[in-house]
């Protein structure tokens, strides 16, 4: 019987541990997308929310009846590193335009359980015209209709909106095409993850480019880390002077989001222990540089040192601490989005091939010398690479190659040169072949 009871305890910690990976890599989670995945979180909800909220300060919503879980991932920081994509081949992210239909898109969906796509069409195109802050939508252009198709593909993707009819993409070719939808409003609620809703924080629109950074730090502003100096509805208006917006709470600090000297000892404790491991468990790699001093002592303390290696451990990673910073290293690749080295764009084979010459030259390189590194394995390889074959395709692959490096924290800017971080030195090119690119 024993034995049997530590097989169940086994068992147990294997599924919460594949639970948070699998959260961490699909913070929205539908039954409908996935309904191993969703069963197995709905069976360890309990200890799933505990855990998050604990390590992470990060809220878990599980609605079994609804089918779906969110889990509502707050940074201090914007992270521009992982943007909305569209979800036709290429993968390009959402420009601007995108982006204002997807909110405006959003908004009017949650007044209709069902609508059809000439209908929703009609009420942003009316909801675009009565805001004189908003673009105009007109659906007799090609490139707005295709833009309206790749906002309506992401809620599809995000299991706020099901197709009960017809295909969305028809609705590129033509206005007329007959799309019916059924609208999932409780998924649609729970797309943004902003601790202070925008509505809020009431600033007027000429107030929103000058203080768009400062309007950022008051979305996601938790109010648990301390008391604010005044409440966020009390924000005053822009001067139509200046255009701009300050923020009255107070700014926080403004590289890390710490709260201010008016929060408790157990408040900044809190914030220390979410702030850190929210960090680590959502970058590929944390250098202890990238920390504050605070911080860092914090890890350094046994308290924060036996936190870090239990949440690791529970959540099924293997910690690597090293005397330049933290990696977590998911054997099953569950919470890993996307992998490096990995073959499958030429930028991030680039990336791995001009990791060599970066770390061969700590104080650096500039984009000239990496584009002109980028120049010779073209060379090397005629037959590879041929998006990148025209006139500044060299200077294009190498640009792409170190934004890949930076996401992945092997690299950053100094000075005007791509400076390699210590885990740059993990990689090592042992030999390079030419792999056949399928025909185009």
């Amino acid at each position: 019987m024993s034995n049997f009871a530590n097989q169940l305890v086994v068992a147990e910690r294997e599924e919460l541990a594949r639970c948070i990976r699998t959260l961490l890599a699909r913070p929205l989670l539908t039954e409908r997308s996935d309904p191993a995945a969703f069963d197995l979180v709905r069976r360890r909800r309990d200890p799933l929310i505990h855990w998050f909220d604990y390590h992470c300060g990060w809220t878990l919503v599980v609605e079994p009846r609804l089918g779906y879980a969110r889990l509502l991932k707050v940074r201090a920081d914007a992270d521009a590193t992982r943007p909305a994509r569209r979800t036709r081949s290429g993968r390009a992210p959402f420009d601007r335009r995108r982006y204002v239909l997807l909110c405006v898109t959003a908004a009017e969906l949650l007044s209709v359980p069902v609508t059809t796509i000439g209908l929703l069409a009609d009420r942003v195109v009316q909801a675009a015209a009565a805001d004189e802050a908003l673009p105009a939508f007109d659906t007799a252009q090609r490139a707005q209709r295709v833009a309206f198709v790749d906002v309506l593909r992401l809620l599809e993707s995000y299991g706020a909106l099901q197709t009960v009819d017809g295909t969305t993409d028809s609705f590129a070719d033509s206005a007329e095409a007959k799309v019916l939808y059924r609208v999932d409003a409780t998924v649609l609620m729970r797309l943004l993850a902003a601790p202070c809703g925008p509505s809020r924080l009431a600033v007027p629109a000429a107030g929103i480019p000058g203080g768009f950074e400062a309007l950022l730090t008051g979305l996601v502003r938790e109010r648990r880390y301390g008391p604010a100096a005044t409440e966020a509805t009390d924000v005053p208006d822009a001067t139509e002077a200046s255009g701009t917006w300050e923020d009255p709470e107070g700014p926080d600090d403004p590289e890390t989001g710490a709260p201010e000297a008016h929060a408790s000892p157990v408040q900044r404790n809190l914030w220390l222990r979410h702030s850190v491991l929210r960090r680590l468990f959502d970058n590929p790699v944390l250098h202890r540089d990238d920390l504050t001093e605070a911080q860092l002592g914090y890890l350094t303390s046994p308290t924060g040192r036996q936190i870090l290696r239990r949440a690791a451990e529970q959540a099924g990673f293997v910690l690597e601490e090293r005397a330049e910073g933290f990696l977590l290293v998911d054997p099953d690749a569950i919470a890993t989005d996307s992998k490096f080295p990995d073959d499958a764009s030429h930028a991030k084979v680039a990336a791995l091939l001009l990791l060599d010459t970066l770390t061969g030259s700590p104080a650096g390189c500039t984009p000239e010398q990496l584009a002109a590194e980028a120049e010779s394995l073209l060379g090397r390889f005629p037959r590879w690479g041929k998006a990148y074959r025209t006139e500044d395709g060299a200077a294009a692959l190498a640009s792409d190659a170190v934004q890949v490096l930076a996401e992945f924290g092997l690299v950053r800017s100094e000075g005007g040169r791509v400076v390699p971080r210590p885990a740059a030195a993990r990689y090592r090119v042992t030999g390079a072949t030419l792999k056949e690119e399928p025909p185009v």
